[in-house]
Parts: C-alpha cells; structure tokens; sequence
C-alpha cells in the first residue's frame, strides 16, 4: 500500500481514506441514535457535517495542486474531526445517546484521527521547508 507521501507501508491496517470512510459510517450510526429533541436534532446536523466531512476533504487533499494546498485541505480536515470531537464530548456529558459503547468507539476514532492529522500535516511542513 502506498500512502500519501509516495511510501510504500505495508503494517498500516487500512489506508486513511479507508479509515476516515468508516469513521463517517460510525458517525452517521450515532447521528441515528440521538434523540429527537432540539438538542439532538442540533448536534445531530452538527456532527453529521463535521464528522463526514474529514472524509471528503481528504479526497480532495490527495488530489492537491501542491504542497500549500495539501497541507490547507489537510488542515480543513483536522479542523472539522476537532470540531466533531467537541460535539462528541458535549453527547457524553449530557448524555444524549444510550449507544454508549458507539459514542466511545467514535471518540476513540475521532482522537486517534487528529493525531494522524496532526503528524501528517507537520511531515507535509516539514518536506515543505526543507525544499
């Protein structure tokens, strides 16, 4: 499998496209369990944007122009699954869901996301800097 920097790794499970595409799936099962009330239809259209989003920013992150653009629609992305996991947050305190068990499996995916956002995006600045 190749990843995004044109390296072969062949010990990563799934690709991150892969994984962002079930993470959108996991959100949309949660989305499905809130409440019909003015707080979860709210958070409902809240994370079912946020949360779907990093998915399709992706796709166009690998299509970028050049590394500034990578490096733009990978921060747009992290942007969104930070945005998500606040909302996520706000779900478990409250609670909103009795799918609790979802609800971490999303936090969980939503916290190890960022973290791979986060370093893909500093690699991405670091090649861009050492040109």
């Amino acid at each position: 499998m190749i990843n995004e920097m044109g390296s072969m790794n062949n010990n990563r499970k799934y690709d991150l496209e892969e994984r962002l595409v079930k993470f959108s799936v996991l959100i949309i099962s949660l989305v499905e369990s809130l409440p019909d009330n003015l707080p979860g239809k709210y958070l409902a259209g809240q994370i079912t944007r946020s949360g779907l989003s990093p998915a399709l920013n992706y796709g166009e992150a690998k299509s970028a122009e050049s590394t500034n653009d990578f490096i733009h629609k990978m921060k747009v992305s992290l942007k969104e699954l930070r945005e998500t996991y606040v909302s996520l947050l706000i779900i478990k305190e409250k609670p909103l869901t009795k799918k609790m068990e979802l609800l971490q499996s999303c936090l969980i995916e939503c916290n190890e996301l960022i973290s791979i956002f986060v370093k893909s995006i500093q690699t991405a600045e670091k090649h861009r800097n050492n040109k």
